[in-house]
């Protein structure tokens, strides 16, 4: 098989995957644990697995699908988000994972001092918006607008609460940029980042929770069944990233899309028929955009759009 030949001398599994099949076992929490404490900067010890699809209320609810969903000892949730393909609204996508959790978790009458520190860590291996640095991250603070004073929180607070800030009540969100880094490691979060990006865990990195990744993510490790499951999910990944690649050049060629790659499409397409109800299918299929959104990208109604 090409994607195994390929893999030869990469020995470990793709985080993406593992994350998903083999990490979910309290003793295998110690790669999950390094991770986040490399990148929070504070020892993070996993206590188990939440319930990570959020139960439907109505049928019109959306399901809130992420790639893990754990708490640590002092209750406070993460949220580990993984996403290959490129997805045009994934900014709204992380604010609902987060609004989801904290509705899913809060009982009808508790006491809003019960609402627990979120954690959201998205790993994204496409361009996200305009970005240079590869780990960003975002929080909450309130501030004066007329003397710059950042809003405290009270001594009361801070001991009820065990909070410094305000900001560490509010959800916490983290943008990993993967394929934006490409530097040598010079510290614990950049030797993630090293084998997020390529695979490999080379002898001298010694970050928290290598070690166990070097353990259990062989790929030599896994049951033929897990094998043969791993190298089709190599496969699809490979043919998605080339599907994508493939639109993207075309619309690039064509011009068929004007400013498309700062997310916006500035003036409507002209053209004949085919080639409207041809980027109408690109972008349903491929980019994942709304009826709507097509519809002020095209031109092509509803109906239209919905028969592709």
């Amino acid at each position: 098989m090409g994607t195994e030949k390929e893999n030869k001398g990469k020995n470990y599994i793709r985080f993406d995957w593992a994350i998903k099949r083999l990490l979910r076992n309290k003793a295998d929490f110690g790669a999950v644990n390094g991770f986040l404490s490399c990148l929070l900067q504070k020892q993070i010890t996993i206590s188990k697995v939440l319930e990570s699809e959020g139960n439907k209320r109505t049928k019109d609810d959306k399901y809130n699908r992420v790639d893990i969903l754990v708490e640590d000892e002092r209750n406070e949730k993460f949220i580990i988000e993984i996403q290959i393909n490129s997805q045009i609204d994934f900014y709204h996508r992380m604010l609902y994972g987060v609004s989801k959790v904290v509705c899913d978790y809060m009982k009808e009458g508790d006491f809003y001092g019960k609402i627990q520190k979120i954690y959201s860590i998205n790993m994204v291996y496409f361009p996200l918006g305009e970005s240079t640095d590869y780990i960003y991250r975002g929080d909450t603070e309130f501030r004066g607008i007329h003397n710059n004073e950042v809003l405290q929180l009270s001594y009361s607070q801070q001991a009820y609460f065990d909070k410094e800030r305000v900001g560490d009540i509010y959800p916490e969100f983290y943008v990993l940029c993967i394929n934006n880094f490409d530097k040598v490691a010079k510290n614990s979060i950049d030797q993630w980042m090293h084998f997020l990006k390529t695979t490999e865990i080379p002898d001298e990195f010694d970050a928290q929770g290598l070690d166990e990744a070097r353990e259990k993510l062989k790929i030599d490790n896994l049951t033929p069944e897990e094998r043969k499951a791993y190298y089709h999910h190599l496969d699809q990944k490979n043919y998605e990233e080339g599907s994508m690649l493939h639109n993207r050049l075309e619309y690039e060629r064509k011009g068929r899309i004007a400013g498309f790659a700062d997310g916006e499409a500035k003036g409507r397409i002209e053209g004949k028929a085919e080639e409207k109800l041809e980027i109408a299918k690109n972008a349903k299929e491929v980019l994942g955009l709304s009826i709507e959104q097509i519809q002020k990208l095209t031109g092509l109604t509803k109906e239209e759009i919905e028969k592709l």
